[in-house]
Protein backbone atom coordinates (compact mmCIF):
# COMPACT_ATOMS: atom_id res chain seq x y z
CA UNK A 1 0.00 0.00 0.00
CA UNK A 2 1.23 3.65 -0.73
CA UNK A 3 1.91 6.11 1.62
CA UNK A 4 0.78 9.61 1.52
CA UNK A 5 4.62 10.12 3.26
CA UNK A 6 6.32 8.20 -0.07
CA UNK A 7 4.98 10.42 -2.38
CA UNK A 8 6.23 13.93 -3.41
CA UNK A 9 4.85 17.23 -1.71
CA UNK A 10 2.39 19.14 -4.11
CA UNK A 11 0.30 21.98 -4.36
CA UNK A 12 -2.96 20.35 -5.83
CA UNK A 13 -4.86 17.81 -3.77
CA UNK A 14 -3.78 14.22 -2.80
CA UNK A 15 -6.08 12.01 -1.34
CA UNK A 16 -5.36 8.44 -0.13
CA UNK A 17 -7.76 5.01 -0.31
CA UNK A 18 -10.50 7.68 -2.55
CA UNK A 19 -13.44 5.75 -3.39
CA UNK A 20 -13.64 6.24 -7.32
CA UNK A 21 -17.32 4.96 -7.33
CA UNK A 22 -18.61 9.06 -7.66
CA UNK A 23 -16.16 10.17 -9.76
CA UNK A 24 -17.86 7.82 -12.93
CA UNK A 25 -21.18 8.27 -14.60
CA UNK A 26 -21.76 4.76 -13.82
CA UNK A 27 -21.45 5.17 -10.10
CA UNK A 28 -19.41 1.78 -9.62
CA UNK A 29 -16.10 0.97 -8.30
CA UNK A 30 -13.59 0.36 -5.59
CA UNK A 31 -10.55 3.06 -4.08
CA UNK A 32 -7.67 4.40 -5.83
CA UNK A 33 -4.59 4.08 -3.85
CA UNK A 34 -4.15 7.51 -4.38
CA UNK A 35 -5.90 10.32 -5.96
CA UNK A 36 -3.79 13.20 -7.37
CA UNK A 37 -5.26 15.84 -8.44
CA UNK A 38 -2.78 18.52 -9.63
CA UNK A 39 -3.13 22.19 -9.31
CA UNK A 40 -1.48 22.62 -12.89
CA UNK A 41 1.02 21.57 -15.23
CA UNK A 42 3.71 22.27 -13.39
CA UNK A 43 2.61 20.97 -10.44
CA UNK A 44 1.74 17.31 -12.32
CA UNK A 45 5.06 17.58 -14.35
CA UNK A 46 6.90 17.61 -10.78
CA UNK A 47 5.11 14.82 -9.00
CA UNK A 48 5.74 12.28 -11.87
CA UNK A 49 9.49 13.20 -12.19
CA UNK A 50 9.50 12.14 -8.24
CA UNK A 51 7.22 9.68 -8.27
CA UNK A 52 9.33 6.32 -7.85
CA UNK A 53 9.21 4.30 -11.32
CA UNK A 54 7.21 1.39 -10.05
CA UNK A 55 4.33 2.99 -8.87
CA UNK A 56 1.67 3.05 -11.69
CA UNK A 57 -0.28 6.08 -12.86
CA UNK A 58 -3.75 6.13 -13.97
CA UNK A 59 -5.25 9.29 -15.81
CA UNK A 60 -8.80 9.53 -14.95
CA UNK A 61 -11.13 12.16 -16.80
CA UNK A 62 -14.73 12.66 -16.03
CA UNK A 63 -15.42 8.89 -15.78
CA UNK A 64 -18.10 8.86 -18.94
CA UNK A 65 -16.62 5.74 -20.62
CA UNK A 66 -15.37 3.83 -17.30
CA UNK A 67 -15.96 1.15 -15.71
CA UNK A 68 -13.88 1.06 -12.17
CA UNK A 69 -13.86 -2.67 -11.04
CA UNK A 70 -15.06 -3.01 -7.55
CA UNK A 71 -11.54 -3.89 -5.88
CA UNK A 72 -10.62 -0.21 -6.76
CA UNK A 73 -7.21 0.78 -8.66
CA UNK A 74 -3.72 0.50 -7.59
CA UNK A 75 -1.29 3.43 -7.57
CA UNK A 76 -2.01 6.60 -8.56
CA UNK A 77 -4.71 7.89 -10.33
CA UNK A 78 -4.28 11.72 -11.67
CA UNK A 79 -7.60 13.63 -12.51
CA UNK A 80 -7.21 16.70 -14.09
CA UNK A 81 -9.43 19.67 -12.52
CA UNK A 82 -9.95 23.33 -12.61
CA UNK A 83 -5.98 24.13 -13.64
CA UNK A 84 -6.46 22.32 -17.17
CA UNK A 85 -10.08 22.69 -18.54
CA UNK A 86 -9.26 26.57 -20.41
CA UNK A 87 -10.33 27.09 -24.34
CA UNK A 88 -8.76 29.59 -26.32
CA UNK A 89 -9.01 30.46 -29.58
CA UNK A 90 -6.46 32.12 -32.10
CA UNK A 91 -7.53 32.45 -36.12
CA UNK A 92 -9.23 28.77 -36.75
CA UNK A 93 -7.05 27.05 -33.80
CA UNK A 94 -8.95 25.87 -30.86
CA UNK A 95 -6.78 25.06 -27.89
CA UNK A 96 -8.32 23.16 -24.86
CA UNK A 97 -7.42 21.64 -21.53
CA UNK A 98 -7.78 17.66 -21.20
CA UNK A 99 -10.78 18.77 -18.55
CA UNK A 100 -12.60 20.61 -20.60
CA UNK A 101 -15.62 19.40 -21.32
CA UNK A 102 -16.41 18.07 -25.21
CA UNK A 103 -19.91 19.63 -25.01
CA UNK A 104 -18.73 23.36 -23.58
CA UNK A 105 -15.82 23.40 -26.12
CA UNK A 106 -18.35 22.69 -29.15
CA UNK A 107 -20.43 25.62 -27.45
CA UNK A 108 -17.63 28.19 -27.30
CA UNK A 109 -16.20 27.40 -30.58
CA UNK A 110 -19.84 27.58 -32.17
CA UNK A 111 -20.11 31.00 -30.91
CA UNK A 112 -16.73 31.53 -32.45
CA UNK A 113 -18.28 30.35 -36.09
CA UNK A 114 -16.24 27.64 -35.48
CA UNK A 115 -17.63 23.97 -36.47
CA UNK A 116 -16.86 21.23 -33.63
CA UNK A 117 -20.38 20.24 -33.46
CA UNK A 118 -19.84 16.79 -33.63
CA UNK A 119 -18.24 17.01 -29.84
CA UNK A 120 -21.83 18.48 -28.69
CA UNK A 121 -23.19 15.09 -27.47
CA UNK A 122 -20.33 12.84 -26.76
CA UNK A 123 -19.99 12.34 -23.15
CA UNK A 124 -16.69 13.35 -21.25
CA UNK A 125 -13.60 16.02 -21.65
CA UNK A 126 -11.38 16.25 -24.75
CA UNK A 127 -8.97 14.43 -22.96
CA UNK A 128 -10.69 11.26 -23.49
CA UNK A 129 -11.77 12.59 -26.50
CA UNK A 130 -8.23 12.78 -27.92
CA UNK A 131 -7.64 9.08 -26.24
CA UNK A 132 -10.69 7.15 -27.54
CA UNK A 133 -10.50 9.30 -31.05
CA UNK A 134 -14.00 10.15 -30.47
CA UNK A 135 -16.43 11.08 -33.38
CA UNK A 136 -20.37 10.59 -34.40
CA UNK A 137 -22.27 12.28 -37.53
CA UNK A 138 -19.46 10.97 -39.41
CA UNK A 139 -16.89 13.52 -38.01
CA UNK A 140 -13.80 12.10 -35.50
CA UNK A 141 -11.23 14.25 -33.62
CA UNK A 142 -8.37 12.47 -36.07
CA UNK A 143 -10.15 15.23 -38.71
CA UNK A 144 -9.57 18.24 -36.66
CA UNK A 145 -6.68 17.20 -33.92
CA UNK A 146 -3.14 19.56 -34.72
CA UNK A 147 -1.32 18.34 -31.96
CA UNK A 148 -1.29 17.21 -27.97
CA UNK A 149 0.67 18.40 -25.47
CA UNK A 150 1.28 15.80 -22.68
CA UNK A 151 3.54 15.09 -19.58
CA UNK A 152 5.38 12.08 -19.56
CA UNK A 153 5.62 9.44 -16.71
CA UNK A 154 9.05 10.98 -15.96
CA UNK A 155 7.63 14.30 -15.73
CA UNK A 156 8.62 15.78 -19.22
CA UNK A 157 6.52 17.89 -21.11
CA UNK A 158 6.13 17.26 -25.19
CA UNK A 159 4.05 18.55 -27.56
CA UNK A 160 3.24 15.17 -30.28
CA UNK A 161 1.52 16.01 -33.20
CA UNK A 162 -1.58 14.15 -34.76
CA UNK A 163 0.08 11.92 -36.87
CA UNK A 164 1.82 10.69 -34.05
CA UNK A 165 -0.90 9.17 -32.47
CA UNK A 166 -2.01 7.01 -34.86
CA UNK A 167 -5.18 7.61 -34.26
CA UNK A 168 -7.81 5.06 -35.52
CA UNK A 169 -11.35 3.67 -34.73
CA UNK A 170 -11.88 4.65 -30.88
CA UNK A 171 -8.31 4.30 -30.38
CA UNK A 172 -4.80 5.86 -29.94
CA UNK A 173 -1.21 5.36 -29.14
CA UNK A 174 -0.65 7.93 -26.54
CA UNK A 175 2.82 7.05 -24.71
CA UNK A 176 2.83 4.70 -21.61
CA UNK A 177 1.48 6.72 -18.46
CA UNK A 178 1.59 9.69 -20.56
CA UNK A 179 -1.47 12.43 -19.33
CA UNK A 180 -2.65 14.40 -21.92
CA UNK A 181 -2.85 17.75 -20.67
CA UNK A 182 -4.22 19.76 -23.67
CA UNK A 183 -5.48 19.70 -27.45
CA UNK A 184 -4.97 21.65 -30.65
CA UNK A 185 -7.93 21.34 -32.69
CA UNK A 186 -8.68 23.42 -36.39
CA UNK A 187 -12.01 23.97 -37.33
CA UNK A 188 -13.78 25.27 -40.07
CA UNK A 189 -15.13 28.09 -39.97
CA UNK A 190 -19.39 28.68 -40.47
CA UNK A 191 -21.80 30.63 -39.55
CA UNK A 192 -22.45 30.68 -35.77
CA UNK A 193 -26.52 30.60 -35.62
CA UNK A 194 -26.05 27.45 -38.10
CA UNK A 195 -23.69 25.90 -35.73
CA UNK A 196 -25.85 26.33 -33.12
CA UNK A 197 -29.43 25.26 -34.92
CA UNK A 198 -27.50 21.90 -35.92
CA UNK A 199 -26.11 20.89 -31.98
CA UNK A 200 -30.35 21.87 -31.02
CA UNK A 201 -31.44 19.31 -33.88
CA UNK A 202 -27.95 16.81 -32.92
CA UNK A 203 -29.38 17.41 -28.92
CA UNK A 204 -32.59 16.51 -29.86
CA UNK A 205 -32.15 13.22 -31.59
CA UNK A 206 -29.79 11.98 -29.19
CA UNK A 207 -32.58 12.69 -26.59
CA UNK A 208 -35.13 10.54 -28.50
CA UNK A 209 -32.92 7.79 -29.44
CA UNK A 210 -30.49 7.49 -26.40
CA UNK A 211 -31.44 7.12 -22.75
CA UNK A 212 -29.55 10.38 -21.49
CA UNK A 213 -31.33 10.52 -18.15
CA UNK A 214 -30.06 6.88 -17.03
CA UNK A 215 -26.48 5.90 -15.09
CA UNK A 216 -24.94 4.90 -18.40
CA UNK A 217 -20.82 5.27 -20.12
CA UNK A 218 -22.17 5.81 -23.04
CA UNK A 219 -21.96 3.56 -26.15
CA UNK A 220 -21.06 -0.13 -24.74
CA UNK A 221 -19.34 -1.93 -27.39
CA UNK A 222 -17.80 -0.37 -31.04
CA UNK A 223 -19.74 -1.35 -34.38
CA UNK A 224 -18.56 -4.57 -35.63
CA UNK A 225 -17.41 -2.85 -39.21
CA UNK A 226 -16.28 0.04 -40.34
CA UNK A 227 -12.98 0.53 -38.33
CA UNK A 228 -11.92 4.23 -39.72
CA UNK A 229 -11.09 7.22 -38.45
CA UNK A 230 -11.40 9.50 -40.88
CA UNK A 231 -15.22 10.18 -41.31
CA UNK A 232 -14.62 10.31 -45.19
CA UNK A 233 -17.48 9.81 -47.50
CA UNK A 234 -16.72 6.19 -48.09
CA UNK A 235 -16.44 4.77 -44.93
CA UNK A 236 -18.77 2.51 -43.52
CA UNK A 237 -20.41 1.75 -40.21
CA UNK A 238 -23.07 -0.21 -41.49
CA UNK A 239 -23.45 -2.91 -39.13
CA UNK A 240 -24.43 -1.81 -35.92
CA UNK A 241 -23.34 -2.79 -32.56
CA UNK A 242 -26.97 -2.39 -31.06
CA UNK A 243 -28.42 -4.28 -34.23
CA UNK A 244 -26.20 -7.93 -33.12
CA UNK A 245 -27.28 -7.26 -29.53
CA UNK A 246 -30.85 -7.33 -30.64
CA UNK A 247 -30.71 -10.10 -33.04
CA UNK A 248 -29.26 -12.19 -29.88
CA UNK A 249 -32.01 -11.46 -27.73
CA UNK A 250 -29.90 -9.52 -25.92
CA UNK A 251 -31.87 -5.80 -24.90
CA UNK A 252 -33.05 -5.57 -21.77
CA UNK A 253 -30.76 -8.64 -20.66
CA UNK A 254 -30.25 -8.10 -16.42
CA UNK A 255 -27.64 -9.28 -14.13
CA UNK A 256 -27.75 -7.78 -11.05
CA UNK A 257 -29.05 -4.34 -10.90
CA UNK A 258 -27.65 -4.47 -14.90
CA UNK A 259 -29.43 -3.93 -18.09
CA UNK A 260 -28.75 -4.13 -21.39
CA UNK A 261 -31.00 -0.51 -21.71
CA UNK A 262 -34.16 -0.98 -23.51
CA UNK A 263 -34.16 2.10 -25.65
CA UNK A 264 -30.91 1.63 -26.42
CA UNK A 265 -29.23 -2.14 -26.54
CA UNK A 266 -25.65 -0.60 -26.87
CA UNK A 267 -26.10 0.82 -23.61
CA UNK A 268 -25.15 -0.96 -20.69
CA UNK A 269 -26.91 0.44 -17.63
CA UNK A 270 -26.77 0.14 -13.99
CA UNK A 271 -30.54 0.18 -13.38
CA UNK A 272 -30.11 0.53 -9.34
CA UNK A 273 -27.20 -1.11 -7.03
CA UNK A 274 -25.24 -2.72 -9.90
CA UNK A 275 -21.65 -3.88 -8.70
CA UNK A 276 -19.06 -3.05 -11.50
CA UNK A 277 -18.99 -7.31 -11.56
CA UNK A 278 -22.86 -6.82 -12.43
CA UNK A 279 -22.01 -4.52 -15.25
CA UNK A 280 -18.88 -6.47 -16.76
CA UNK A 281 -19.81 -9.54 -16.31
CA UNK A 282 -23.28 -8.94 -18.18
CA UNK A 283 -21.17 -7.07 -21.14
CA UNK A 284 -19.51 -10.67 -21.53
CA UNK A 285 -22.72 -11.96 -21.79
CA UNK A 286 -23.48 -10.03 -24.35
CA UNK A 287 -20.35 -10.44 -26.31
CA UNK A 288 -21.43 -14.37 -25.56
CA UNK A 289 -24.11 -14.56 -26.93
CA UNK A 290 -23.55 -12.60 -29.78
CA UNK A 291 -20.62 -14.23 -30.93
CA UNK A 292 -22.69 -17.59 -30.66
CA UNK A 293 -25.11 -16.10 -32.80
CA UNK A 294 -23.95 -14.32 -35.46
CA UNK A 295 -20.08 -15.45 -35.24
CA UNK A 296 -19.17 -11.59 -34.62
CA UNK A 297 -16.70 -10.35 -31.60
CA UNK A 298 -17.87 -7.64 -30.12
CA UNK A 299 -15.35 -4.94 -28.50
CA UNK A 300 -15.63 -2.77 -25.22
CA UNK A 301 -15.73 0.62 -25.95
CA UNK A 302 -16.31 1.58 -22.32
CA UNK A 303 -12.47 1.24 -20.52
CA UNK A 304 -12.47 -0.89 -17.74
CA UNK A 305 -9.60 -0.74 -15.33
CA UNK A 306 -8.61 -1.98 -11.46
CA UNK A 307 -9.20 -5.25 -10.05
CA UNK A 308 -11.93 -7.55 -8.99
CA UNK A 309 -13.11 -7.59 -5.29
CA UNK A 310 -11.82 -9.14 -3.48
CA UNK A 311 -12.94 -12.75 -2.55
CA UNK A 312 -14.28 -13.67 0.55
Amino acid sequence: MIQLTDLPPVRGTVTANRDLSSLTWMRVGGPADVLFQPADIDDLSTFLAALPKDIPVFPMGVGSNLIVRDGGVRGVVIRLGRGFNGIAFDGDLVRAGAAALDAHVARKAAAEGLNLTFLRTIPGSIGGAVRMNAGCYGDYMADVLQEVRVVLRDGTVQTLAAAELNLAYRSSDLPEGAVLVEATLRAPREDAQVLEDRMAAQLAKRDETQPTKDRTAGSTFRNPSGFSSTGRADDTMDLKAWKVIDDAGMRGAVRGGAVMNTMHSNFLTNAGGATAADLEGLGEEVRKKVYDTSGITLHWEIMRVGEPAPKD
